[in-house]
């Protein structure tokens, strides 16, 4: 591993002293989703960079676009998850010492930068907070889910906030798991890391197309078995659903009422009012039914077909567990971690 040691690297004229990474792998051009987001960034970001596995017809329209104001680069290595090749790519090549790691979908604008450059002077991770804009139906549905998980620790964003001599002196992170975004925040915990969740931050998102969301469904349910508690919690959302129906309409009617008071509360908090609208709420009962079926698809696609299907393979484990994370932090590069995946499920089979 090379030596990591904080870089005070000067940002250019005003731009702010920080790296920006976007891995991207692209079955089409994204030309026309990007370009103006990745030129405004550059305007910026003093190193904005774009990790990219793309096809190599699609790598080439995508440089020809975006080499004159971003660094575009091919992915350094592989992992199962590819994204997290991509992130690790970015990470090793960054100039700054504090970066922000990015999927497609997110928009920063330049207030976001700041707050998230002066949270990383005093934290290794920081996870703001997304919200939808435009707000399709589905994306309303999905918000309900957000608004939950603020009552909690917080919602997990499509960003994150990172010190990078902090991430490569750990090791990386596994890109044999699922739920890559809590893989890399337990790895920095496990190093002795502190972790910002501003629930006042918060960075907009574009919506995924109807299709796209819906084939999300089952694959984002089974991300909760990297915690078991919360886990075991949604399974029993359909055998407790089933129960209360049973002692009359009325009873579920108000199961709904006190599920959107809930998701309220998570509105409220930390401003929350000011990005996300009042009828996101009355989206919690919807969603919460979606997850107590999807939580058993999820069981099911674990104990029939031995994991989830990612892109063109199935993958296992949502994420490595903590005290596996502990042993093991900084002893081997992240591209190795990998055994660290298969020793959790060995530990998993001899629990069983």
């Amino acid at each position: 591993m090379e030596d990591v040691a904080a870089r005070a690297v000067p940002a250019k004229g005003d731009h702010l002293a920080l790296s920006y990474v976007l891995p991207i792998a692209a079955h089409v051009p994204q030309t026309r989703a990007l370009s103006g987001y990745l030129r405004r960034l550059s305007r910026t970001v003093d190193d904005v960079i774009v990790v990219d596995g793309s096809p190599e017809e699609i790598f080439d329209a995508h440089a020809r676009s975006w080499s004159s104001h971003v660094r575009h680069l091919r992915p350094g290595m592989q992992t199962t998850n590819g994204k997290v090749a991509g992130v690790m790519t970015g990470v090793q090549a960054a100039r700054h010492e504090c970066l922000i790691v990015a999927d497609d979908d997110v928009r920063y604008r330049h207030a976001e930068l700041v707050r998230m450059r002066a949270l990383l002077q005093e934290h290794e991770v920081v996870r703001p907070q997304n919200y939808f804009h435009p707000l399709p139906w589905h994306a309303r549905w999905d918000a309900a889910r957000s608004l939950l998980n603020r009552l909690g620790d917080g919602d997990w964003p499509g960003t994150l906030g990172v010190r990078r001599s902090f991430l490569l002196n750990a090791g990386g992170y596994s890109g044999e798991v699922l739920f890559e975004n809590l893989e890399l925040v337990r790895t920095i915990h496990a190093a002795g890391g502190r972790e910002a969740v501003p629930f006042d931050l918060f960075v907009v998102r574009r919506p995924p197309d109807t299709a796209h969301f819906l084939s999300q469904r089952v694959r984002q349910a089974y991300d909760e078995w990297a915690r078991p508690r919360r886990f075991a919690a949604e399974l029993a959302l359909l055998p407790a659903a089933i129960l209360v129906s049973r002692r009359g309409p009325g009873w579920l009617l108000a199961a709904a009422v006190c599920t959107m008071a809930a998701a309220e509360a998570g509105r409220r908090r930390g401003n929350g009012r000011s990005v996300f609208p009042a009828s996101s709420a009355l989206w919690a009962p919807a969603w919460l039914a979606e997850r107590a079926v999807t939580s058993w698809m999820a069981l099911g696609t674990r104990l029939i077909f031995g994991g989830v299907r990612y892109r063109n393979t199935r993958m296992r484990n949502a994420a490595t567990p903590r005290h596996i994370l502990e042993e093991n932090v900084g002893e081997r590069p992240f591209h190795t971690r990998a055994e660290l995946a298969a020793e959790s499920n060995t530990q998993e089979q001899s629990n069983g």
